[in-house]
């Protein structure tokens, strides 16, 4: 059986087996126009999409044609057919994903089978074609957009079809709620749905967070509000949980200690919260300080609600914070074995475990070498390979002269190059948060180790691993990160056997406590661990 698949980047398989596309582009698009047009198309309307004019069009055609034609053989034939006028593919003897997907969407089904519906889902919930992109190619461009845009009515399409059907169950109903919003955030309709939804589960706190967080983005994007039903219609008092995140007060002081990693250097680790409540342990990640991050505007309002709840448990990494700066390994390696040795001296057998950034990659092989002890996987804004591992020449000097500035600049008093750093981790943050944030970045950790720390995130790489992963995983991602683009997040959702995604409205990287994000984040993890 010959499959092709859209979703994400473009593969072609014989049974189960990869085929080697062509390095070139334009080829590969190619094959995908003609696969999802399905209809014969004129070599010279795709000498036009395809190739400027002064160029050879016709012998490039020519040329990609050949390279297709072993590509899409179904046994001793190929599906190209092509003649002097015209070009198609036929792809009755072929599975196409985006096909299957419509044809699921559009057939109509009384008792729709949710396995195979969430399987199909998973599998949409990608860029289409993402690496087949042909920016100065203005016509094709106009028809990779309309299919984008065509996927996501087919999502918007299925997924209200099951948040309306009376035969799912309050918990699936929500869930395909949310995923209706998600597709379609200013749909009044799938707005007034979602909210409902969250009633009807009994989350009455999280359907009035949710029902004016609506209110106020359709006003910001200068639309009419959904009109709330006498059932939906939020709560004219607010209860002291609805108060924005960075108004929630510390339940009580944080108890700070000390343990020696297998290298003899000294972990500094901290807990909050009521030991009688479950737990929750937070891998480190850079730029953390257990005393300076209380007067955080990014990370302390986050941790003062999480301690309402959990026994909320973190710590600095080596080489930085309350932890010794003067290490001999600062690794990939040596991040990993710090977790053990904190969970250990924190005496936990089973916990949930949350990674932010390139904890999140820490959490990863963590949770896939003891798969025993981590009950839930909370990643937020993470990415399961540094950038040596996919940079271009040009992006690897950039990232290289970077490091050479972060040796020069970070210790200095002239905050601008630390200054960098700060408006990609946190494009929204106001003037005093980003004064604030430059200070905490040169009181964390010094220029040599600032260096290593980069040099070490460069290199991670966990992609082998996150088949391994066992535990329920949520990955939650800002939608317009600036420092770590969506699409990594919803990639590494994709390849977490089971894994949830969930988007939140932020351009940030970190969180700041008084956006209405923060409120979303708290939302998602406290519901994945409820469930």
């Amino acid at each position: 059986m010959l499959s092709i698949n859209t979703f994400g980047t473009l593969q072609v398989l014989h049974g189960d087996k990869p085929v080697a596309l062509p390095a070139s582009r334009k080829t590969r698009a190619l094959l995908a126009y003609l696969v999802l047009t399905a209809t014969p198309q004129r070599r010279d309307r795709l000498c036009e999409l395809f190739w400027d004019i002064p160029d050879d069009p016709r012998g490039a055609l020519r040329w990609s044609l050949s390279k297709l034609r072993p590509i899409v053989k179904t046994g001793e034939e190929t599906q190209l057919l092509a003649d002097r006028e015209r070009v198609s593919i036929d792809v009755d003897a072929i599975e196409v994903d985006f096909r299957a997907f419509r044809n699921l969407v559009e057939n109509e089904q009384k008792r729709p089978n949710i396995v195979s519906i969430e399987a199909a889902w998973e599998q949409s919930n990608q860029m289409l074609l993402e690496d087949c992109e042909l920016p100065n190619q203005p016509g094709y461009t106009a028809w990779l957009e309309q299919q984008r845009n065509e996927l996501t009515r087919l999502r918007i399409t299925l997924s209200r079809r099951l948040a309306l059907s009376p035969d799912l169950s309050p918990v699936d109903s929500e869930k395909w709620s949310e995923r209706w919003l998600a597709n379609a955030p200013f749909d009044p309709a799938a707005a007034q749905q979602a909210v409902l939804a969250r009633r009807r589960l009994g989350l009455e706190h999280e359907a009035n967070t949710l029902a004016r967080e609506l209110e106020q983005s359709f006003r910001e994007a200068e639309l009419e509000p959904p009109v709330w039903a006498d059932d939906i219609k939020p709560q004219e008092k607010s209860k002291p949980a609805d108060r924005p995140v960075d108004d929630i007060q510390l339940p009580q002081s944080q108890s700070i200690r000390f343990v020696q990693a297998k290298d003899n250097i000294s972990l500094a680790w901290a807990s909050v919260g009521d030991p009688a409540s479950p737990p929750l342990v937070k891998a480190a990640n850079w730029l953390s300080h257990l005393e300076l991050d209380w007067e955080a505007p990014i990370w302390s309002p986050l941790f003062r609600a999480l301690a309402q709840s959990f026994h909320f448990i973190r710590y600095d990494e080596r080489g930085c914070g309350l932890s010794d700066w003067e290490v001999p390994d600062i690794s990939f390696e040596s991040f990993v074995t710090d977790l053990e040795t904190v969970v250990d001296a924190a005496g936990l057998d089973r916990f949930p475990l949350l990674g932010i950034s390139q904890g999140a990659a820490v959490s990863i092989e963590y949770a896939a070498r003891h798969p025993d002890r981590v009950s839930h996987l909370i990643l937020f804004g993470g990415y399961p390979a540094g950038w040596r591992h996919m940079a271009t020449a040009e992006e690897a000097r950039e990232r290289e002269a970077i490091m050479v500035l972060t040796e020069t600049g970070w210790g200095r008093e002239n905050p601008s190059y630390r200054h960098l750093f700060s408006r990609t981790f946190m494009p929204t943050a106001t003037a005093e948060e980003l004064a604030w944030f430059d200070e905490f970045q040169r009181l964390t950790t010094s220029a040599k180790n600032a260096v290593r720390f980069l040099e070490a995130f460069a290199d991670i790489d966990v992609r082998d691993r996150l088949k391994d992963v066992k535990a329920p995983t949520l990955v939650v991602h800002s939608r317009n990160d600036m420092r770590i683009p969506v699409a990594t997040g919803q990639a590494l959702a994709a390849q977490i056997p089971n894994a949830q995604f969930a988007g939140i409205n932020s351009e940030n990287h970190l969180l700041l406590g008084h956006e209405p994000a923060s409120l979303e984040f708290l939302d998602a993890v406290q519901r994945f661990l409820r469930d």
